[in-house]
């Protein structure tokens, strides 16, 4: 007896060339080397046209875009290779952070021996960009609440980004310290924001997903 799917979250835009779903926390974008279950095959249990656009760290929850046949997949994953689509995410991380707002700039590379994780490399690894604003600090509790828009789109970029600047993510068990990892029960980073074009029309799609933590 085969096991049943689980079912897809509701989208919150659908149309003829895309739908845009929220990925919980904890579950797989793309089907893993053990693991089967994934929000791609969720959504292509209910809409097999769907296919894959991008990706959202198995830890990060939030907006998930999938294209509705060949041809929008070919233009939404050109949008995203040509960083034509703006992309907002929502952090809870360690520590008062200071400046109102930044930029890090410091390039990455897979650490092999200890895949999947990233390690930053200055002569080998591949340029990594990404700019934060400080939304607000709990100084009580010794953390902060932040925005981030990476302009380049790396394996676990925006988690090495901020641990490399002294404010790791809580939740993020690759690369925080102990305690930081185990202030959250989840990784505390949340896909809010996609803006782009729409592969047909051209019009300008926002859509936009408030973090739950």
């Amino acid at each position: 007896m085969s096991a049943v799917m689980p079912p897809s979250p509701e989208p919150i835009h659908v149309d003829a060339s895309f739908l845009v779903v929220e990925k919980p926390p904890w579950l797989l974008s793309v089907p893993g080397r053990l693991i089967a279950d994934c929000l791609a095959a969720r959504v292509q249990a209910r809409w097999p046209d769907a296919l894959v656009v991008h990706r959202l760290d198995m830890g990060t929850s939030g907006l998930m875009l999938f294209a509705r046949g060949l041809e929008a997949q070919r233009a939404l994953s050109l949008a995203f290779e040509k960083r034509r689509v703006g992309k907002r995410y929502v952090a809870i991380v360690d520590g008062a952070v200071a400046e109102p707002a930044g930029t890090v700039d410091v390039p990455l590379i897979v650490d092999w021996p200890n895949r999947p994780r990233q390690i930053v490399d200055a002569e080998r690894g591949k340029p990594a960009l990404t700019h934060w604003r400080r939304v607000d600090v709990d100084s009580a509790r010794g953390r902060s609440r932040i925005e981030l828009q990476p302009v380049t789109g790396r394996s676990h970029q925006l988690r090495v980004h901020l641990a490399h600047i002294g404010h790791p993510i809580l939740g993020d068990e690759l690369y925080a310290p102990p305690a930081v990892h185990a202030a959250s029960p989840r990784l505390l980073l949340h896909a809010a924001r996609l803006e782009f074009r729409h592969p047909v029309s051209g019009d300008t799609v926002v859509v936009e997903s408030p973090p739950p933590f």
